[in-house]
């Protein structure tokens, strides 16, 4: 018997703005949409090219997006993390990066920073 791990879903508050993020921030492509799903919502599952775990992205406008700070978070990892950060702060999409002096924080020990997306969940970012 194979078991995959597929996909996680998380709750949104505006799906246009969340696919917008994902994308431009941490290089998701949307894979498939669906307006309505059995239950009602609107579905957008993304996917980093070359990874095999998606993510998907739930709207419905009856539901309040509200959870207690740092109870989920994502992560993906990039080559180059300074390079990366770099790129993150040129997208003035005001990004709360932290740690704030990263820069410093990176030049010895774990490069790991974290970015908040438009309903605040976290996103971890690791080096390879």
């Amino acid at each position: 018997m194979s078991v995959t791990f597929d996909h996680t879903r998380i709750r949104v508050s505006d799906l246009e703005k969340s696919i917008d993020w994902y994308c431009q921030t941490c290089g998701f492509e949307v894979l498939k949409r669906t307006d309505k799903s059995p239950s009602g919502n609107q579905l957008a599952h993304l996917q980093i090219p070359g990874s095999s775990h998606k993510l998907e992205l739930t709207y419905s406008d009856d539901y309040k997006v509200d959870f207690p700070e740092d109870l989920v978070h994502t992560c993906i990892r990039v080559d180059d993390i300074v390079a990366y950060c770099e790129m993150l702060e040129k997208l003035d999409l005001r990004l709360d990066l932290w740690p704030e002096n990263w820069r410093e924080k990176f030049a010895d020990g774990k490069k790991m920073a974290f970015i908040t997306d438009p309903d605040g969940y976290e996103v971890e970012i690791l080096e390879h």
